[in-house]
């Protein structure tokens, strides 16, 4: 006997969906940008009907923001791929593995990057000093210094210095064609390298020396 082909569900599971649409919606914005882009548009694009679209989000910033977020997650998904590639005692090189990879990321994916965080309404402050990237940058100084593997007092501020400069670096080098990648990244690593300074010394206890009788 045959049996009967399986059914499929009618509705999808609603990550799937709020995938989708937020597939549509970063097509649309690639190619014709993000004022343009009307919630219609996305809904079409997505084969949604405009009521589904508001079940997932408020607006089209709201889109934008949920598209930083996976920005975020995937580039510290490969940040974290690259460090850990590398034995755990060898601090310096993981520090430079994670410069390497963040580089090679934005760059990768610089128009991406400034339509989820610049296509909408400006950034709040605190997502330039608080965010998942800077926190594994903080967590990354701070095993360092507790392996004593360089003296760092405050390893968030120093992250949230380094992460800035990078970007910053990246978004330069991104405004000129074509960019020398293989610069910018060697540039940005050292600049990491060498601002952890040298390992810490630890001082050898002597003993007193014994008077002459």
């Amino acid at each position: 006997m045959l049996r009967p082909p399986p059914i499929r569900p009618r509705t999808k599971p609603p990550q799937e969906r709020r995938e989708e649409i937020m597939n549509a919606a970063l097509r649309l914005f690639l190619k014709q940008g993000v004022a343009p882009t009307k919630i219609e548009d996305i809904t079409a694009g997505a084969d949604v009907a405009k009521g589904t679209f508001y079940l997932y989000f408020s607006s089209k910033d709201d889109v934008l923001g949920a598209l930083a977020g996976r920005f975020a997650e995937e580039l510290l998904r490969k940040i974290t791929a690259a460090v850990q590639a590398l034995p755990t005692g060898d601090w310096k090189g993981r520090l430079a593995a994670w410069a390497r990879a963040a580089v090679s990321a934005y760059l990768d994916s610089l128009r991406l990057h400034d339509i989820a965080f610049y296509g909408g309404r400006p950034r709040p402050r605190e997502g330039l000093i608080d965010n998942i990237i800077i926190d594994h940058l903080s967590k990354l100084l701070r095993d360092g210094t507790g392996a004593r593997a360089w003296s760092i007092e405050d390893p968030q501020g120093t992250a949230v210095f380094l992460f800035g400069g990078l970007h910053s670096a990246v978004e330069e080098a991104g405004r000129k064609r074509p960019v020398n990648a293989r610069n910018l990244t060697r540039r940005v690593e050292g600049i990491f390298v060498r601002a952890v300074g040298s390992k810490p010394t630890t001082k050898k206890r002597t003993s007193p020396r014994r008077r002459s009788p």
